[in-house]
């Protein structure tokens, strides 16, 4: 009997069953059916359909994602994809792949949805995160949702040795819980994160905001120190919480390893975050006491921006010079009068203990001390002018005073018969010696000696 009568009498039996059995509604293509296994080789399968029906899976569609396939014996209930519903053998052509592939993902949508924590597998590692296997699924873990413990702390972010410490994971298994699935997509994203804080739950809740801890430093990064405490729980403390006092980096005050105390301020999806200064007395509550504004106070110039310099007054107290306040000339960067490590006097412009500011001026005390030296060029000057007019008035002084004197006597000689006579000899004196001082004149002036020689020369024509 040839291939082809074969299945049509396979055809014909069949359909003779599904005429006797009316309430019997057969597969369609892409369904996936649950049959008995009746046969197992090592390159075909034949699953049983509910007595009706046989169907074959051979080739590599014996091979499952969900690895279930490798562990099936004769007599296991299996389920399978229908890939026709008859082929050249009469049996309906089945796939454990296609089935494994649709179980997976439904399981994973059921594992997402009852949010289980999973084992996850790193397979690989790229700049962005980790690839990872759940089953026979490859999956994705971002670096953004690693634990605290396993984020890459590299200072300065270089992404070399981000990856070299992502890759030293590979080969580990990590408790994740699934958290984007798409079938047609293959996309299958978990996080290590929401895994820990499910986990973590019922622990977080006795971590209320204002509880205290004490803890570990376990990482120093740019932006902050991670502590670990209580039952294997880390929390951030920000640069901005480590101290009262500015701060560039949180290695100049902490280290891996060290013992601290901080105070739970916020718990919001599995992150906590403490602060180890609010267990601190804030020194600006007492600012007043040390400093006011118009002080004249020292202080070493940490850093420089290109808006002014940051300046230490004390340990805990730090204020900014602006850029506008370092001279009274226009400068183009705050390094053209001042040097990080270098020690100036400065004056306090501003202050205020709520925001924690402190307003500092270099060219205030420039600008008052040389207001001082005008101060004292004035008063010199002006001690210098009341000086000369002092000693202009004495002169005048003088001579008011003689010729008051000399108006006196004159008066009395006014007024007496012996001025009359003595005004009358003086007339006489003077208009006598007029005279001769005429004579005298006429003697030495040069015209007279010329009118002398023109009447010498006259007479002596005439002889």
């Amino acid at each position: 009997m040839s291939t082809e009568e074969t299945k049509d009498k396979n055809k014909s039996a069949f359909s003779k069953i599904l005429e006797t059995h009316d309430e019997i509604k057969l597969p369609k293509v892409g369904d996936l059916i649950e049959g008995v296994i009746v046969s197992l080789g090592k390159n075909e399968v034949i699953l049983d359909y509910k007595g009706i029906a046989s169907g074959l899976i051979r080739g590599k569609e014996i091979q499952d994602e969900s690895g279930v396939s490798s562990d099936f014996k004769e007599g296991d209930t299996a389920k399978a994809t229908v890939l026709e519903m008859d082929n050249e053998k009469g049996f309906m052509e089945l796939s454990f792949r296609y089935a494994g592939h649709q179980q997976a993902w439904e399981n994973l949508e059921k594992l997402m949805k009852d949010e289980e924590i999973v084992k996850a597998k790193v397979m690989d590692a790229n700049k962005g995160g980790l690839m990872v296997k759940i089953g026979n699924v490859l999956g994705f873990l971002p670096v953004s949702q690693l634990t605290t413990k396993y984020y890459p702390r590299v200072e300065g972010g270089d992404k070399g040795k981000i990856l070299g410490h992502l890759k030293s994971f590979i080969g580990e298994e990590f408790n994740v819980a699934i958290i984007d699935v798409d079938e047609k997509e293959s996309k299958l994203i978990v996080s290590q994160k929401a895994a820990l804080a499910e986990d973590q739950k019922k622990t977080l809740l006795e971590y209320k905001v204002g509880r205290k801890i004490e803890g570990k430093i376990t990482g120093v990064a740019g932006f902050g120190a991670f502590v670990e405490f209580g039952d294997n729980l880390e929390g951030l403390v920000h640069i901005s919480e480590i101290a009262w006092q500015r701060i560039d980096n949180p290695n100049d005050v902490v280290k891996v390893g060290d013992k601290v105390k901080a105070e739970v301020i916020s718990v919001e999806a599995g992150r906590i975050s403490l602060s180890m200064k609010r267990l601190i007395k804030d020194p600006w509550a007492v600012i007043a006491e040390k400093y006011k504004v118009g002080d004249k106070v020292k202080g070493k110039v940490l850093k420089i921006n290109p808006f002014g310099a940051f300046v230490e007054l004390d340990r805990d107290i730090h204020g900014l010079a602006h850029i506008s306040e370092l001279s009274s000339h226009i400068i183009n960067s705050p390094e053209d009068v001042v040097a990080v490590g270098e020690e100036y006097t400065f004056v306090i412009i501003n202050l205020d203990t709520n925001k924690h500011r402190l307003g500092l001026s270099l060219k205030a005390l420039k600008d008052k001390k040389a207001g001082k030296k005008e101060e004292v060029k004035e008063d010199v000057k002006e001690a210098k002018e009341v000086k000369k007019e002092a000693s202009k008035e004495e002169p005048k002084a003088k001579e008011k005073t003689e010729t008051k004197e000399e108006k006196e006597d004159k008066i009395v000689e006014d007024v007496s018969p012996e001025g009359d006579l003595k005004k009358e000899e003086k007339k006489e004196e003077s208009s006598t010696e007029e005279k001769e001082e005429v004579k005298v004149e006429k003697k030495v002036s040069p015209k007279g000696d010329l009118q002398k020689n023109l009447k010498k020369e006259k007479v002596e024509d005439k002889k």
